[in-house]
């Protein structure tokens, strides 16, 4: 985030995830939440989309910009990631000024969230199996993480890792490189293996680069995806060279 060019821009409101970038896996640093909020404090709002923040494996969840702000932070959470999509379950917390409004606007956008679930997932934080729960999913997903830098140390040559060890997944690009990441990710799929070409996800040029997800399957599964995917890059290498 350059905020110095939010400030420029005249905008009036910025859509942020300071706990885990997607795709590229980048934390917010001290020096630009100060920023931000700072921009915030003189009449912008930013909308803390609280992105993958429960995920973190070597360090402790950093805080809330809302903590730090509560006027002029719109926090955005939910169990999405930590239980399931299908729960459908988040919270909004708005300034004080706003609650009416958006209280106002959620009752007519759909009449409210189904009780059962809210039940259900107050039941599992008041108990300790939230939490619980928490604590076993970081340990499994730190392994799988683990499986997969040692499979792409292993098998993508040139792959580059970026961002915290947080989330979900992992960013590698090829710095130096010169390939079509879109005809990689095409033919790892006829592969059978699944992953996202960074450049659908970027305006400007920059090294071609892949997003691998690690969640879905234990470590022996991220193994093979991995090598299949780094036989993909390297038919496809051998296919351009001449």
């Amino acid at each position: 985030m350059d905020v110095a060019a939010l400030r420029a821009s005249g905008a009036r409101a910025v859509l942020m995830t300071p706990a885990h970038q997607f795709p590229t896996g980048v934390v917010l640093d001290g020096e630009r939440r100060r920023d931000l909020l700072a921009w915030a404090a003189a009449g912008g709002l930013v909308l803390e989309d609280d992105y993958d923040a429960e995920h973190r494996y070597d360090r402790a969840p950093v805080p809330a910009l809302r903590a730090l702000a509560p006027e002029g932070v719109c926090y955005a959470g939910s169990v999405s990631k930590l239980l399931a999509p299908a729960l459908r379950l988040g919270w909004l917390l708005v300034p004080r000024r706003l609650r009416e409004p958006v209280v106002e606007a959620k009752r007519y956008a759909d009449l409210g969230n189904p009780v059962l679930a809210q039940l259900v997932l107050a039941r599992l934080m008041d108990s300790g199996e939230l939490e619980r729960h928490l604590r076993f999913v970081r340990r499994r997903h730190r392994r799988r993480r683990d499986a997969m830098l040692r499979a792409v140390a292993g098998h993508l040559a040139g792959a580059r890792v970026h961002g915290a060890a947080a989330g979900l997944h992992l960013t590698v690009t090829f710095d130096g490189a010169a390939f079509d990441d879109t005809a990689v990710a095409g033919a790892a799929l006829a592969l059978g293996v699944k992953t996202h070409p960074l450049s659908w996800h970027r305006l400007r040029p920059g090294p071609p680069g892949l997003i691998l997800g690690y969640a879905a399957g234990p470590a022996g599964e991220i193994e093979e995806g991995v090598a299949v995917l780094g036989r993909a890059l390297r038919e496809h290498l051998q296919d351009h060279r001449h």
